[in-house]
């Protein structure tokens, strides 16, 4: 079993990640390039993305792209992992007619050996470091689903603000179990993967919108078109389900 830090560090963390995060990932405008504002869950088709067209993917938890926009950073087109983070940037006036791409569902993943002896969520209990996606974003929002679901009681030693975090703590061996969408299991092969029950009935959604301030309206109309028609069988291939 790892040691489990302090809720102060983890805090300090996430903060630093909320403010450095931009600078970063290259939020800065990227001239004739599409400024994609990409949820975490979808990192694993930056590559794919990338060969679209010409962009800048500035990855981060869903409610943080969708407050980033809210405040100014230049993007193009928004992709989020919810429909809520969606319906706040089409509240906000900052997005118009969002479109569901694809869907997703989550698992538990291990370290390469199982060193918690995990083999089922009912097995995850106080003497294990359980790290997951804060309740504010979608990663976070279905576990609290699945939990109630499947009614879980077990707490979390670490919540992210975004599903990668989740990922690098248990591939770091840092943490004992970590609940992740079936993608980043599929993009991470030496994690070990254990099913959760129930999670079938609580996929999410990617959504993706033209921002409407955004430079670039036929380019960015363009790609979405091309991610909701012409991308079926990338996103398949990536462990997503293509929306009908």
């Amino acid at each position: 079993m790892v040691v489990k830090k302090s809720a102060a560090v983890c805090l300090a963390a996430l903060a630093a990640c909320a403010l450095t995060g931009c600078a970063l990932t290259g939020c800065a405008s990227g001239g004739d390039k599409l400024n994609v504002f990409a949820a975490s869950s979808t990192r694993v088709l930056n590559h794919e993305l990338e060969a679209v067209t010409p962009m800048l993917i500035n990855n981060g938890g869903s409610a943080s792209l969708v407050e980033q926009i809210h405040q100014g950073a230049p993007a193009d087109v928004l992709l989020t992992a919810s429909q809520e983070t969606m319906d706040k940037a089409v509240a906000a006036g900052d997005v118009e007619q969002p479109r569901v791409l694809a869907t997703n569902s989550m698992v538990m993943v291990v370290p390469p050996g199982n060193p918690g002896h995990i083999h089922s969520v009912h097995d995850l209990d106080e003497t294990d470091y359980f790290v997951r996606c804060d309740p504010s974003v979608p990663c976070g929002a279905i576990a609290d689903k699945i939990m109630a679901d499947q009614h879980l009681h077990v707490s979390a030693d670490s919540k992210e603000g975004q599903v990668a975090d989740v990922v690098g703590k248990v591939a770091s061996g840092e943490a004992d179990a970590g609940w992740v969408y079936s993608t980043d299991a599929a993009a991470n092969p030496d994690l070990e993967v254990i099913p959760i029950e129930g999670a079938e009935k609580f996929r999410n959604q990617i959504l993706g919108a033209v921002v409407k301030n955004s430079p670039h309206q036929d380019a960015a109309s363009s790609l979405l078109d091309r991610l909701a028609n012409d991308f079926d069988e990338t996103w398949s291939r990536y462990g997503f389900v293509p929306a009908d």
